[in-house]
C-alpha cells in the first residue's frame, strides 16, 4: 500500500524560502503591520505555491483574528424567482471580489421574523470578517447594535438612520425617469403597482419618484391609482386587473418591478386592450426577459453586477479598517424605452426590425 503523502507545512515553507516561519505567517495572513518587504513577501508566495501549500483555516484565523469568510444574508418571505435572479446578479459581481480575494462567499436566506437574531448571532459569534445584508426594513431593530458594535456591514440599500455602509440604487431619480416618460407621451392618468410595501426602502423610493414626477408635470397624486404586489408576476396581473376595473381606467402603469410588469401586460391584453396604444406600460429593474415580452418592456435598467462589486470593496474594506463607517454608494438607473410604452406611429422607422435591446 502506498504511503501517505506528508502534508507540507509553514515550516517547509519557510526553509524553502529562506526565512522565518513567523515571516511566513505573517505574510500569508496579509498582516500589513510587520512591514515585510515586497520582494521577501514575492519569495515567500512563490515557495508556498511551488510547494503546494495549503493553510490551516483555523490556524489562520486564530493568527490573524479573521476568518477570511463574509456572508450574504437575504431577507424574504416566500421569495419569488424574480428576486433570485436579481439576487444572483449581485452575486455574481460580489464574487468577482471574492474570488480574487481569497475571501470565502456564505450566502443564507432567512424569514422577516428572524432576521434580527440572525444579524446579531453572526456577528457576535466571530464565525464571519463581515456582513452583507439584502431587504432590510427600515424598521429593523438589530442594526443600531450592531453599528455601536462596529462591526463590519454593508447594507444593500441605504438607511440614514444607522451609521453603516452602504450601496444603493438611485431609485427615486429612476423611477421619476420612468414616469417622466409616460407623462412625456401624453398620459396623465398613471397608475402605479408597487412589487413590496413601502417599509422596505427601495418601494418608498420609486414611490417617491413617482410623486415627483406627477407633481413636476402638475398632476394630482391618486392613492386610487396605487396598488401592491408582492414580486410576483400573478400579483401584478391582479393589481392591473384591478386598476382596469375602475370607473375610470389609467392610460398607463409605472410598475416598480419587471415581473410584476410581465403579469400586468398580460392582464391588459386579456381585456381586449393593446399595449401601448390603449394602455402603456414601464417597468423597473431591467430583467433579463423584459426585452422579450410581449411587447417589449420599457424599464429602467439597474446595474446589479456593479453593486456586488462595490458591496464586496466596501466589506472588505471595512475588514481592514481601511474604510470608516458610513460610506455610501449610489448607483444610477438607465432608462430603457422600448415598445411597451411607444406607439408605432411614435417609433421611429429603423426601431422596427431591430430586436430591442
Amino acid at each position: 500500500m502506498p504511503m501517505a503523502r506528508r502534508r507540507i507545512t509553514s515550516q517547509d515553507v519557510a526553509r524553502h524560502a529562506g526565512v522565518s516561519r513567523t515571516t511566513v505567517s505573517f505574510v500569508l495572513n496579509g498582516v500589513k503591520e510587520a512591514n515585510i518587504s515586497e520582494e521577501t513577501r514575492r519569495r515567500v508566495l512563490a515557495a508556498a505555491e511551488e510547494l503546494g501549500y495549503v493553510p490551516d483555516a483555523s490556524a489562520q484565523a486564530l493568527a490573524s483574528g479573521r476568518t477570511r469568510t463574509i456572508a450574504m444574508i437575504l431577507t424574504q418571505d416566500d421569495p419569488h424567482p424574480s428576486a433570485s435572479s436579481l439576487h444572483f446578479r449581485i452575486i455574481e459581481g460580489l464574487m468577482e471580489v471574492t474570488r480574487q480575494s481569497g475571501v470565502r462567499l456564505l450566502i443564507d436566506s432567512v424569514r422577516q421574523t428572524e432576521v434580527s437574531n440572525t444579524y446579531l448571532s453572526l456577528a457576535r459569534t466571530k464565525r464571519i470578517d463581515g456582513l452583507i445584508l439584502s431587504d432590510v426594513r427600515v424598521d429593523n431593530g438589530a442594526l443600531p447594535e450592531l453599528s455601536s458594535e462596529d462591526f463590519p456591514i454593508v447594507l444593500l440599500d441605504n438607511l440614514p438612520s444607522v451609521q453603516l455602509c452602504s450601496v444603493s440604487f438611485d431609485n427615486r431619480g429612476g423611477a421619476r425617469k420612468a414616469v417622466a416618460h409616460l407623462i412625456a407621451a401624453g398620459h396623465r392618468r398613471i397608475a402605479l403597482v408597487a412589487h413590496a410595501p413601502t417599509a422596505f426602502r427601495g418601494v418608498a423610493e420609486r414611490l417617491g419618484g413617482y410623486q415627483d414626477a406627477l407633481a413636476e408635470a402638475g398632476i394630482p397624486f391618486d392613492e386610487e391609482l396605487v396598488r401592491q404586489g408582492d414580486y410576483s408576476p400573478e400579483s401584478g396581473y391582479a393589481a392591473a386587473s384591478a386598476l382596469l376595473r375602475l370607473p375610470e381606467t389609467p392610460t398607463a402603469l409605472f410598475v416598480t418591478n419587471d415581473e410584476l410588469a410581465f403579469g400586468a401586460l398580460q392582464a391588459i391584453q386579456e381585456r381586449g386592450l393593446r399595449v401601448p396604444d390603449d394602455v402603456a406600460v414601464a417597468g423597473f429593474d431591467d430583467h433579463p426577459l423584459a426585452r422579450f415580452a410581449s411587447p417589449p418592456l420599457t424599464t429602467v435598467r439597474l446595474p446589479f453586477e456593479e453593486m456586488g462589486r462595490q458591496a464586496g470593496a466596501l466589506l472588505l474594506g471595512r475588514i481592514r479598517r481601511e474604510i470608516e463607517p458610513g460610506r455610501s454608494v449610489v448607483l444610477e438607473g438607465e432608462l430603457v424605452v422600448r415598445r411597451s410604452s411607444v406607439r408605432q406611429s411614435d417609433a421611429q422607422p429603423a426601431d422596427a426590425p431591430q430586436l430591442p435591446t
